[in-house]
C-alpha cells in the first residue's frame, strides 16, 4: 500500500510539472529578452504581463519565464510589480535584464499618464521613458531607485540597454520618433551602482542615417515619423563594436545593424546596409547558449496577439552578422 501511495504522489508531481510547460509557440511576447545563467544554466526570458493571452492585465509589471533547452519553458513568475503610485503605470514595455557587479538590474520602459503639449502633426505625447531596477536575483523582487525614469524626465524614450565600456557603464536608448520626428538612439552615462545618470546624453545616429528605413506614413500609419527601436550591443570575435536596432523598411518592422568605426561606444557609428531580419519581425537581442552557439532572438509578426519569440542561430562574420537557416 505504501508504494501505491509513492508511485501515486509522483505522478502527481509529474503531472503538475508537465502541466507547467510552454513551448514559445504558446506564449505571446514582444521584445523578447533573454538572460543565459551559466551558474544555474537556466535561461531567462523576461515579458511585461501585460503579453499574456486571454488575461486581463491586472498586474501592471514584469515576468519571467524559465527553460533549461530553450524549447520547454515555465509558466511566468512575477518580478516587478508596479503599485498604484508609479508613476508610469499606462504601459509597460520591453523589459531586460543584466548582471552587473553582483546584482540584477532590470531595464523596463514605462509610459505613465502625466502629459506634455502635442504638436499639431505628433501623436498625444504622454511622459515616457526607461527606468532601472535592481534585485539580487534574477528573479526579483525588482526595486526601483526612485519614482522617476532614468532617461531624462521631458523626453519620450525606450528600450534602454546596459553597455560597459573601460569599467564605466553606460545607457544606449532611444529617442522616440513620437516627439521627435526623426528618432535617434542616445548615450548616456550611468552612475557605477546604475541609480542615475552622470552628465547630458550624445546622440548617435537618426533613423534616417540608415539607407533602408522608411517613414511610419509609408506603411500606412496615420503619423509621418522614423522610429528608432530595440537597440543591443554587441562585439564580435575580431573585436568590432556592432548594434542592431529596429525600424521600419520596405517589408514592415525590420532589424538593421551597424559599426562603431572607432571601436568605442561613444562612435561614429556607420550603417551597414544589409538588414539582418526584414520580414515583419524585430527588437532583437543576442545571446549565447550553454553550449556555446550565438543566437538571435525577435518577435515576428509585429502585431497584436500573435506576436511570438523567434531564436535563430547567428552568424558573427567579424565585422557583421547574420541569422543562419
Amino acid at each position: 500500500m505504501k508504494n501505491f501511495f509513492k508511485i501515486i504522489a509522483l505522478l502527481v508531481v509529474f503531472c503538475s510539472s508537465h502541466a507547467q510547460v510552454k513551448k514559445l509557440e504558446d506564449i505571446r511576447i514582444r521584445d523578447p529578452y533573454i538572460f543565459a545563467d551559466k551558474k544555474t544554466k537556466t535561461y531567462y526570458l523576461y515579458a511585461q504581463t501585460g503579453n499574456r493571452l486571454g488575461i486581463n492585465d491586472t498586474i501592471k509589471g514584469v515576468e519571467v519565464y524559465q527553460s533549461k533547452n530553450l524549447k520547454d519553458w515555465s509558466e511566468p513568475t512575477t518580478v516587478f510589480s508596479a503599485s498604484k503610485s508609479h508613476w508610469g503605470t499606462r504601459m509597460i514595455w520591453a523589459p531586460e535584464m543584466h548582471y552587473y557587479q553582483g546584482k540584477y538590474y532590470l531595464f523596463v520602459t514605462f509610459t505613465g499618464d502625466e502629459m506634455q503639449p502635442k504638436p499639431l502633426d505628433k501623436p498625444e505625447q504622454y511622459k515616457r521613458g526607461t527606468q532601472i531596477l535592481m534585485a539580487k536575483s534574477p528573479l526579483g523582487p525588482f526595486k526601483a531607485f526612485e519614482n522617476n525614469p532614468t532617461t531624462p524626465n521631458d523626453w519620450m524614450s525606450l528600450d534602454g540597454t546596459l553597455w560597459v565600456e573601460n569599467k564605466i557603464p553606460y545607457m544606449v536608448f532611444c529617442h522616440e520618433w513620437a516627439q521627435i520626428g526623426d528618432g535617434t538612439m542616445e548615450l548616456i552615462q550611468l552612475k557605477k551602482d546604475l541609480s542615475g545618470t552622470v552628465a547630458k546624453s550624445k546622440t548617435l545616429f537618426h533613423a534616417t542615417d540608415a539607407k533602408w528605413v522608411r517613414s511610419l506614413s509609408s506603411t500606412g500609419f496615420k503619423y509621418h515619423g522614423y522610429v528608432t527601436d530595440g537597440c543591443f550591443i554587441y562585439k564580435t570575435k575580431t573585436g568590432k563594436l556592432l548594434m542592431i536596432w529596429s525600424s521600419f523598411g520596405d517589408k514592415g518592422y525590420g532589424l538593421g545593424q551597424l559599426i562603431s568605426e572607432s571601436g568605442s561606444i561613444q562612435g561614429p557609428w556607420k550603417q551597414i546596409d544589409r538588414m539582418i531580419f526584414e520580414n515583419g519581425g524585430g527588437h532583437g537581442m543576442i545571446f549565447k547558449t550553454f553550449e556555446g552557439k550565438l543566437m538571435i532572438t525577435l518577435h515576428q509578426p509585429n502585431n497584436g496577439e500573435n506576436e511570438r519569440a523567434q531564436i535563430y542561430e547567428l552568424k558573427d562574420n567579424g565585422d557583421s552578422l547574420e541569422i543562419m537557416n
